[in-house]
């Protein structure tokens, strides 16, 4: 698997789309057990690999399983936030809607564009480390047919009384801050404007259907 191929997956697992925390949304943050991370980490991913390695089920009904799964287990409106950074507060609050919207499609679509990349994927846990009081790191080995194995940490935080995924890591490098430094050039070069990051968005998620449509 190709480090972009890598990247595509973790992004889809909500895992999207990285960083080196700054206070998410504004929602209640408790102390994150570390025992309580490592099982929430066991059970999306036994989850995910459920949905995503059964090819019996129908293209749309896996989309919609993982789908769900990511609507759960990821901090989607805190990651998405993040990695706009400065420019959430330029962002009309339609516009702010809008940019959540395509987000999670975004990462929805990435993963379901490639399920038969996917087949056979497997996953272990490695050890768990508590990096702050409300900051967990929980350590992956993801295995595939055909590839060596490679490691994934799950930053995992309370958010509003429930786990949730807030970043990614993969081979030293934080995918919301990877996602964060690319939206940001896309506005910059347009002037400051969030609309041209929306077109943006709206061109890639039609170029992951259509692929996600010849899968």
């Amino acid at each position: 698997m190709t480090k972009t191929n890598r990247r595509v997956l973790l992004s889809a697992c909500g895992l999207a789309l990285g960083a080196a925390l700054l206070p998410l949304a504004p929602m209640a943050r408790a102390q994150t057990d570390p025992a309580r991370a490592a099982a929430f980490i066991q059970a999306v991913g036994q989850e995910l690999v459920a949905a995503i390695n059964n090819p019996a089920l129908p293209h749309a009904e896996r989309r919609r399983r993982v789908a769900d799964i990511l609507r759960q287990a990821v901090d989607i409106e805190g990651v998405g936030r993040f990695i706009l950074g400065r420019w959430w507060r330029q962002a009309t609050p339609q516009e702010q809607q809008e940019y959540l919207r395509l987000f999670e499609e975004t990462l929805i679509r990435n993963l379901a564009a490639r399920f038969g990349e996917y087949q056979g994927v497997q996953f272990q846990l490695g050890r768990t480390q508590q990096r702050t009081e409300d900051d967990v790191l929980v350590n992956t080995i993801i295995t595939r047919p055909g590839t060596a194995p490679f490691a994934l940490d799950w930053r995992v935080s309370e958010v509003g009384g429930q786990p949730r995924i807030v970043d990614v890591i993969a081979e030293g490098t934080s995918l919301r801050l990877t996602q964060r430094s690319e939206y940001s050039a896309v506005v910059q070069r347009n002037g400051g404007q969030v609309s041209a990051l929306l077109a943006a968005m709206r061109q890639q998620i039609q170029q992951l259907a259509a692929r996600e449509g010849q899968s």
